[in-house]
């Protein structure tokens, strides 16, 4: 029986909602608020989250978020329902991780279909990204576990794409999906026969878990690798001078690089007591430091126990 959980502060839709799935054969589990459906997925990760789009802070599109940006849920299918109908709202949904998006008056039957399809391609893509292809949130999860109870150290690179959100508005869906691709395909090209694994969190951001010797040689290879296969889906002016003007976060034109793969590279020693998750809510600085203007893009640290 597939287990969905559900979170919408109006107890009617809550109601109707969990009654259509009871009554088309799922579980369900309710939240009132964002934060008790972070925690039911904590406590036990469901087979899909429904969330609706505005009930408070964190309202649904930061559930989304904080679901995707870790690695053990990374890989569960959200469902935005809301009562927006711009195509903005829709785009915010889907830029925050969203799997698909309902609005709201809705039909059960579409409801219903849309879940339906969204569990069968999860089982079917099950542990792999569709777009690169490479293992996520649980096999990362399980293989990091498996390394913390050796005893030797070994690093943790957390890689992601610079001004790729800039790079998707300017350049469209399409080459910023090859730029995903070709991401994917490079870090399972430099890392084979190294014994290091490669996953992929979602969007752009991936990982990579090394011995310590070779982290930063193979993230350096990786960048080398990714500038030269972009090129094959820029415009050759763009492709040859390494930037374009676009517009940045805050809206304003301006100079912009063409995005490149920077690193977070973070040594864990034996038997290290943080989870993945307290590991990656620590390296947040040191990712600022990989994307400073001049930087190499790599930046690197030991986290103490």
């Amino acid at each position: 029986m597939t287990d969905i959980l559900f979170a919408d502060d109006d107890a009617a839709m809550r109601q109707f909602v969990a009654s259509a799935l009871r009554t088309a054969g799922h579980q369900v589990r309710l939240a009132v608020n964002g934060t008790e459906a972070l925690q039911e997925v904590h406590r036990q990760a469901p087979d899909l989250v429904l969330l609706d789009y505005r009930m408070g802070k964190p309202d649904g599109l930061d559930v989304c978020r904080e679901l995707k940006a870790d690695p053990r849920f990374a890989h569960l299918p959200v469902l935005i329902l809301t009562g927006e109908g711009q195509i903005e709202n829709r785009l915010s949904g889907f830029d925050a991780g969203a799997d698909d998006y309902l609005g709201k008056p809705f039909d059960t039957r579409e409801l219903l279909a849309r879940v339906g399809a969204m569990i069968r391609l999860a089982h079917q893509g099950l542990e792999r990204n569709p777009t690169s292809k490479l293992p996520g949130g649980e096999s990362i999860a399980r293989e990091f576990e498996r390394r913390r109870r050796t005893d030797a150290s070994f690093c943790i690179c957390y890689l992601d794409l610079d001004h790729f959100k800039s790079f998707n508005d300017h350049f469209g869906f399409s080459v910023a999906d090859a730029a995903i691709r070709e991401t994917g395909e490079v870090l399972r090209t430099v890392s084979k026969g190294k014994e290091a694994f490669v996953g992929h969190v979602g969007g752009d951001d991936f990982i990579m878990l090394c011995a310590p010797e070779l982290a930063r040689e193979l993230v350096e290879e990786a960048q080398i690798r990714l500038r030269a296969r972009l090129t094959r889906h820029l415009p050759r002016e763009i492709a040859y001078k390494g930037y374009y003007h676009g517009k940045d976060r805050t809206g304003e034109v301006s100079k912009l690089p063409v995005t490149r793969l920077s690193a977070a590279i973070v040594r864990v020693d034996p038997f290290h007591t943080r989870s993945l998750s307290q590991i990656g809510e620590a390296v947040a600085e040191i990712k600022r430091r990989s994307k400073q203007p001049g930087s190499t893009g790599i930046a690197e640290a030991e986290l103490v126990q």
